[in-house]
C-alpha cells in the first residue's frame, strides 16, 4: 500500500490531493483563481504564483483533514514540476521539497501532461494497453501512444495555438469573457456548427499536427468584416461553427492515430476534455471501429492533485525518486522511456 500526497499548482489552481494505491481518492481539495483572473482576460503568472503562495499551507493543511491522513501517515510526496507557468511551478516543487525533507520520504516528480493522461486510470482503472490518448488543454494539443505505465510516445502536437488556447482567443473576441472553452461550448448548444464556413487544417497527408492559429484568424476577421459591414453577428451560430471546425480535426487525427498504431482504445485528457461535442464527436466515429473511448468526469479534466497522484504512484511502484535539486521546468517535455 501507498499512501501519496501530491501537489498541482502549474497555472491558477492550488491543488493538493490524498490518495491511497493510485486509486482511492481521499482527498482532491482544489483552490480556484478564475475569479482573480477574469478581469484580466486570461491568467497572470505573477498574480498566480502569488495567490499560490498565499494558499499552499492551507489547502494542504485541508487535504490532510479530509483525508483523515496525517504527515506522519504518508509513504511519498508528488508534485508537477512542469510543464507551466515557472513561477507557480516553484510554489509546489518548494512545498513539496521541504515536505519530503522533513519527512524522509521520497519525493516523486511529475509531468503536469501525464497528469492529465492518468486521471483516466482513477476513473477507468481497467485499461489496457495499448492506448491513444489526446491531451486538449489551455495550452496543450497532443497525440501519444502508451504502450505501458511510462512507456508513450508523442506522435502529434500542435504547431502554433493550444486548442484551448483558441478557444480561449476567440471567447474573448468575441467579448464573451474568460475561461473561454466552457462560454464556447455553452453559447454553441443554441446555434449551428454549419452556419459559418470556416477552415479546417488538417495539414499535409499523414501528417499528425495540429494548427489551430488559422482558424483563430478566420473568427476574428469574420467578426472584423461583419463589423465594417455593420452586420449583426449570431454569436451562437459563430461559436457553434468555430467548435464544429476544432472537433473536426481533433477527431479526425485522433481516428488515425488510432488505426496506425492499433489501439484498442481512446482517452481523452485536459480540460477541453470536457466539451461535450468532443465527447460525442470522439464516441461517434470511433463506434465503427470497434474503439473504446473513455475520458474521465469533468472534474478530473481541469488541473488537480488526484490526478498527479496517481501518475506518481506507478513511479512509485518503479521506485523513480526526484533529488532535492529537482526544478521547476516551464518547457518540460512529455518524454516516456521508448
Amino acid at each position: 500500500m501507498a499512501l501519496i500526497m501530491a501537489i498541482e499548482t502549474s497555472c491558477d489552481e492550488t491543488s493538493v490531493a490524498v490518495v491511497r494505491d493510485g486509486i482511492d481518492v481521499l482527498a482532491n481539495i482544489v483552490s480556484s483563481q478564475i475569479n482573480v483572473h477574469k478581469k484580466f482576460g486570461g491568467v497572470v503568472p505573477e498574480v498566480a504564483s502569488r495567490k499560490h503562495l498565499e494558499l499552499i499551507n492551507g489547502v494542504i493543511g485541508e487535504a490532510l483533514d479530509v483525508s483523515g491522513a496525517c504527515f506522519e501517515t504518508l509513504d511519498a510526496v508528488a508534485v508537477t514540476h512542469g510543464p507551466g507557468l515557472v513561477g507557480a511551478l516553484l510554489v509546489g516543487v518548494s512545498a513539496a521539497k521541504a515536505l519530503a525533507y522533513a519527512l524522509d520520504i521520497p519525493l516523486i516528480a511529475v509531468n503536469h501532461l501525464e497528469g492529465h493522461i492518468y486521471a483516466n486510470f482513477l476513473a477507468h482503472p481497467d485499461l489496457e494497453f495499448p492506448l491513444v490518448c489526446l491531451v486538449v488543454s489551455g495550452g496543450h494539443t497532443d497525440l501519444l501512444v502508451m504502450y505501458g505505465h511510462g512507456r508513450y510516445r508523442v506522435v502529434g502536437r500542435t504547431r502554433d495555438d493550444a486548442a484551448g488556447e483558441a478557444f480561449d482567443k476567440v471567447a474573448r473576441a468575441m467579448g464573451l469573457g474568460y475561461p473561454g472553452g466552457p462560454l464556447i461550448d455553452r453559447l454553441a448548444a443554441g446555434g449551428s456548427g454549419a452556419a459559418v464556413a470556416l477552415p479546417r487544417a488538417y495539414l499535409e497527408e499523414g501528417s499528425l499536427d495540429f494548427s489551430f492559429s488559422g482558424l483563430k484568424s478566420a473568427v476574428v476577421n469574420y467578426l472584423h468584416n461583419a463589423r465594417q459591414r455593420g452586420e449583426e453577428v449570431n454569436l451562437a451560430d459563430l461559436a457553434a461553427s468555430f467548435q464544429q471546425a476544432v472537433v473536426d480535426v481533433l477527431v479526425h487525427k485522433t481516428l488515425e492515430a488510432a488505426v496506425q498504431y492499433r489501439a484498442r482504445t481512446i482517452l481523452l485528457a485536459g480540460g477541453v476534455a470536457a466539451n461535450r461535442l468532443l465527447r460525442s464527436g470522439v464516441g461517434e466515429a470511433s463506434a465503427s471501429y470497434g474503439l473504446r473511448v473513455v475520458y474521465p468526469p469533468p472534474a478530473l479534466c481541469t488541473d488537480n492533485a488526484a490526478m498527479i497522484a496517481c501518475a506518481a504512484y506507478y513511479r512509485y511502484l518503479r521506485g523513480d525518486f526526484a533529488g532535492l535539486t529537482l526544478n521547476a521546468v516551464p518547457n518540460l517535455e512529455l518524454d516516456g522511456d521508448l
